[in-house]
C-alpha cells in the first residue's frame, strides 16, 4: 500500500533496522576528543546524570507554541479553521524534529488550502524553506518545517493511520484546538 507513496517522495525506508545507539560502539569508531561530547541518554542505574529519573516523558511539558515557528504554525492553522489540532513534544524522543503537530481539514480542498497557506506563511515570515509531501492528493499532507513536522489529514485518513497513538506512547500529547 505504501509502495506508491515511497516512489513519489525522496525518502525511502531503510532496508534493515538501524541498531540501537551504544556508547561502547561509539568509542570504537570515534576519537577520544569526539567521545568527550557524547553523553549516554540513560545511565546503568536508570537515572540521568543529574539524578533525575531517566524515563521519557518525566520532564515538565513545554508550553504550547513556545517557539516562534510553533507559534506561527499554530496561528496559521487556527486562522484556517483546522480541526482537532494536537501538539506532540518529540524532544528527547526523536532526532527528526522537536515537535509534531497533527491537524485535520474537512475535505481534500480544505486540507490543500491549509497546507498552501501554511507554506506561504512560513516563507513570508522567513522561517525556513519547508518541504512538503502529499499535495497532489490532499488526503495526508506532510510539511517538514525543520524543528516542527506538520501532518494535515482528512478526518477518515487521520482515523485510519492514527499517528497520535504511535507517537504519544511516551509523551503527553495535548489538544490545542477542536
Amino acid at each position: 500500500m505504501l509502495e506508491g507513496f515511497f516512489s513519489q517522495c525522496s525518502w525511502s525506508p531503510p532496508l534493515t533496522p538501524s541498531p540501537a545507539y551504544d556508547t561502547q560502539d561509539a568509542a570504537v569508531s570515534n576519537t577520544a576528543h569526539e567521545m568527550d561530547a557524547i553523553e549516554p541518554l540513560h545511565s546503568e542505574d536508570g537515572f540521568e546524570s543529574d539524578g533525575a529519573p531517566s524515563a521519557f516523558g518525566d520532564s515538565a511539558p513545554r508550553p504550547i507554541g513556545s517557539t516562534p515557528l510553533e507559534e506561527a504554525i499554530l496561528s496559521r492553522l487556527d486562522e484556517d479553521k483546522a480541526q482537532e489540532m494536537v501538539l506532540i513534544d518529540l524532544k528527547g524522543k526523536s532526532a527528526m524534529a522537536d515537535t509534531m503537530i497533527v491537524a485535520s481539514g474537512r475535505s481534500h480542498r480544505h486540507v490543500g488550502a491549509i497546507a498552501d497557506h501554511l507554506l506561504r506563511t512560513l516563507k513570508e515570515q522567513g522561517l525556513g524553506k519547508a518541504k512538503v509531501e502529499g499535495l497532489p492528493h490532499c488526503d495526508w499532507v506532510l510539511i517538514d518545517a525543520g524543528d516542527v513536522i506538520v501532518h494535515l489529514f482528512r478526518p477518515e485518513v487521520r482515523t485510519f493511520y492514527n499517528i497520535e497513538k504511535i507517537w504519544a506512547v511516551d509523551s503527553a500529547h495535548r489538544m490545542v484546538r477542536d
